[in-house]
């Protein structure tokens, strides 16, 4: 199945099984969640004019060329007296502006003569260096939608409404697994032909990011019967993420049990690294299943079970920015699969890791993001191609 078909099949099932349960948090606590419900602008902002710098307030028909008085000095934090006709106001940035004054002059345009009187240099118009009452919002203007991702703007933008708690989507429970006799945890002794199981600490770390609430579900052993009785073990889990075990071997034995005891949506995608990810459920519950590969699930879950997390609190903007860049490598053999190769840019071109291999990191943790190449196409140096920076998904 290509990649937009597959994406496009993951997010009409999220879209069918939405997490709708919220709480309310402190700011303190929402970073990275995602908003519940639509905010409305509580009062304006900002809720006075004030001055965009730090200079003179006047009202500009009483600016004739003769020098003004300051009648009065502001600052920020304190309420001015109306402005006395035929005077200014020395007058500080972010300060509200005195009724009656209807512009500000910047003090570098300004000459204070020695009775402390002043002379405005340059041509002055109304509104000039005056952010008005309800320039950024009023009253009722709606602010933020509902699935919006809340990051430090975000949250700021909330602050500055004067509110202290939020309502958010409830996390998302997780149970992550790995399968495979050949793992063993890191801090244990490895035996013959086996390998330390790198894909728990890479998802469980990505989820908790993403503001997942993790079930550590361990590593599965290969054994069938094993197999079903710790999936039926999950308990109130929103969706079941492995790490192997979905692919088309006699001993992965999640792909067997999800065929004999669930359903199977997606099998099999036109995408390198990561041709055999798995999309079903097990008696109900949603089930990703991601190849073993540490690359390969890298890939996978970035582009395709993100994309379907996000997508089931509420968020709209699931897919991560893309770059086009000039590629800086050759790529001489086209695949009938879409590639995500482990690159980074340099002065402005895409370049490549050596090694493109699925088994290990090191190429991940070299790159800065994914450098895509199409189904069929080859790449030389100069051409265009799609990068995708890891900021973009690893959050």
């Amino acid at each position: 199945m290509p990649v937009e078909r597959a994406l496009e099949r993951l997010l009409e099932m999220a879209d069918a099984a939405p997490i709708t349960e919220q709480e309310t948090l402190s700011l303190d606590q929402a970073m990275g969640r995602v908003l519940a419900v639509s905010l409305a602008a509580t009062l304006d902002l900002p809720p006075w004019s004030n001055s965009a710098m730090d200079g003179y307030a006047l009202r500009l028909a009483d600016w004739q060329g003769t020098p003004l008085v300051v009648s009065q000095r502001i600052q920020a934090g304190q309420a001015p007296e109306p402005l006395q006709p035929g005077t200014c106001a020395r007058i500080f940035t972010g300060a509200p502006l005195p009724a009656g004054a209807d512009c500000v002059e910047m003090q570098e345009n300004v000459d204070v003569l020695d009775d402390q009187r002043v002379i405005f240099r340059e041509v002055l118009q109304r509104g000039d260096n005056v952010r008005p009452q309800g320039q950024e919002m009023r009253v009722g203007d709606p602010v933020l939608a509902a699935g919006v991702r809340l990051g430090p703007i975000e949250l700021g933008l909330i602050a500055s409404l004067g509110l202290d708690r939020v309502r958010v989507v409830r996390r998302p429970r997780v149970a992550v697994l790995s399968t495979g006799d050949e793992l063993v945890e890191p801090g244990q002794p490895l035996g013959p032909g086996q390998i330390y199981n790198s894909n728990r600490r890479v998802l469980c770390s990505w989820l908790e990011r993403m503001g997942c609430a993790v079930v550590d579900a361990g590593i599965l052993p290969d054994d069938l019967e094993r197999t079903r009785e710790r999936l039926a073990e999950m308990g109130e889990v929103d969706l079941i993420l492995s790490s192997g075990g979905v692919s088309v071997g006699e001993a992965d034995f999640l792909g067997i049990a999800l065929r004999e005891e669930g359903e199977l949506a997606l099998w099999k995608l036109a995408i390198k690294p990561g041709k055999p990810l798995t999309f079903g459920h097990f008696r109900r519950v949603p089930v990703i299943g991601l190849p073993g590969n540490p690359a390969s699930t890298l890939v996978t879950f970035g582009l395709l079970a993100r994309p379907y997390l996000l997508r089931r609190l509420g968020v709209q903007t699931v897919q991560p920015l893309q770059v086009s860049v000039p590629a800086g490598f050759d790529w001489p053999r086209p695949g009938n699969r879409r590639e995500y190769l482990r690159g980074r840019v340099q002065e402005g071109r895409a370049v490549i890791y050596p090694n493109q291999s699925s088994g290990v990191l090191l190429s991940a943790t070299w790159a800065d993001g994914l450098v895509e190449v199409l189904e069929g196409r080859t790449v030389t140096q100069g051409d265009a191609v799609n990068f995708i920076p890891f900021s973009e998904i690893l959050q």
